[in-house]
């Protein structure tokens, strides 16, 4: 029997490749959409909305929607606003942990570095854009605060419950603490700055309260280009430096930062692809929730006597790092001290290093002079509460007396703003 021509087997064979070629692409499609292992996409987005009781709160982003289009009473709009804010800074989280979780150190690092702050971004630029600097300032310079004293203040005291003493690597702790040092320094560099350029008292004795209200509208104009060119170029070192922090602690160096006993994987509760929907989704949402908060604090502000600087630097801060709070708490009463340090420390680094210097570009980008500069109080207090979180963690030890040291510090500043 003889063989068939060549021309005939020809189609079959490439049938065949063309078929083999199909399968593989449609098998790699379905491995980027859901990797083995990995929860539907149905799964994935039923335990996004309904796996917390906080979600409930959803309820208050139509809310917030409605109150801001209808010109409902200004403390409607920031009451509403506000709310709606604390399920979606969880939701934030959750994604944020849930795409971590599926890569590698590097990426897991960068990602945190982009959304593990993405409220206090959004909440930053939309007060930028309505030229609230003193919003963005506050807020920012709050979340520090919040992270570094009352986030890591309540983890050593809820530590302090189920454990005499809790450990953490002191190395890592304190290269974190060094770096808080030098942004703190960055700030105090721009308030020493103006200060060389005021007038002792200015016209009529007012300078400060100036300087307060504007950033520095009581200098001359050679004293405010001097004060952006300073605020401008340490914004973009402090991103290179952030940048080689990040190396430091994810490539170089990770066994500073890493617990000595690692913790167990946690089973994946949504699939990446799944995740970074949601992640883009929230973050869309949280930025109209953010502008109308921004929108109404003003009128909020004036007719319910609030000052602006304690809304900024207590109130905005505690709803953006609500998914924070409650994740370091847990995993401090789970004796699990180096993921709480790095959340608390760490955030407040993003926040100093990364977030400020950012807003100060986007700043610079759209014609808004935001400066590094802060009030001399301002700058104080920031001064001392990283002297004092220094303090406590350079042993490596806590325990919950260092955790109501850093409570009552943290409520001292709350009291003095809320009288500023």
């Amino acid at each position: 029997m003889s063989a068939l021509p060549q021309s005939e087997q020809t189609p079959l064979l490439a049938n065949g490749r063309e078929n083999s070629q199909n399968t593989s692409m449609t098998n790699r499609f379905a491995t980027i959409i859901k990797a083995e292992g990995e929860p539907s996409w149905g799964a994935s987005y039923k335990s996004f909305i309904f796996g917390t009781y906080l979600n409930v709160l959803l309820i208050f982003i139509p809310l917030s929607f409605l109150s801001h289009h209808l010109h409902w009473d200004a403390a409607l709009r920031f009451t509403f606003s506000f709310i709606a804010i604390v399920p979606l800074a969880k939701l934030l989280g959750d994604a944020t942990e849930q795409m971590s979780a599926k890569m590698g150190q590097t990426l897991a690092g960068l990602l945190n570095a982009s959304f593990g702050n993405a409220v206090e971004i959004i909440v930053g630029v939309a007060a930028l854009l309505q030229g609230e600097l003193r919003i963005v300032q506050t807020s920012m310079l709050g979340s520090i605060l919040s992270n570094i004293l009352l986030v890591l203040g309540c983890s050593f005291i809820a530590a302090g419950f189920k454990f005499k003493e809790s450990e953490f690597q002191a190395v890592g702790a304190q290269a974190s603490g060094s770096f808080m040092v030098l942004a703190c320094i960055t700030l105090v560099i721009p308030a020493a700055y103006h200060s060389t350029q005021t007038t002792p008292g200015g016209p009529d004795g007012q300078s400060t309260v100036a300087s307060i209200i504007s950033g520095f509208s009581d200098l001359d104009p050679s004293g405010k280009a001097g004060l952006l060119v300073i605020s401008r170029g340490t914004a973009i070192l402090l991103l290179g430096v952030y940048i080689t922090y990040l190396f430091f602690q994810l490539k170089t160096h990770p066994d500073f930062f890493e617990a000595k006993d690692a913790p167990e994987e946690e089973e994946a509760k949504m699939s990446v692809i799944a995740a970074a929907s949601g992640l883009l989704g929230v973050t869309v949402i949280t930025s109209f929730c953010a502008d109308y908060l921004v929108a109404s604090i003003e009128e909020t502000a004036e007719r319910y006597s609030i000052p602006k600087p304690f809304i900024g630097l207590i109130l905005l801060p505690i709803v953006a790092n609500a998914a924070e709070h409650v994740t370091s708490v847990f995993m401090a009463m789970k004796g699990k001290m180096e993921i709480s340090i790095t959340i608390c420390v760490g955030s407040s680094i993003q926040i100093a290093a990364f977030v400020v210097p950012l807003l100060v570009i986007v700043g610079w980008m759209t014609g808004h002079e935001l400066t590094l500069f802060f009030a001399n109080f301002e700058t104080i207090v920031l001064f001392a509460s990283v002297l004092l979180v220094n303090t406590l963690i350079q042993d490596g030890r806590s325990n919950y007396l260092e955790g109501v040291m850093l409570v009552t510090l943290y409520l001292v500043i709350a009291l003095s703003f809320w009288v500023a």
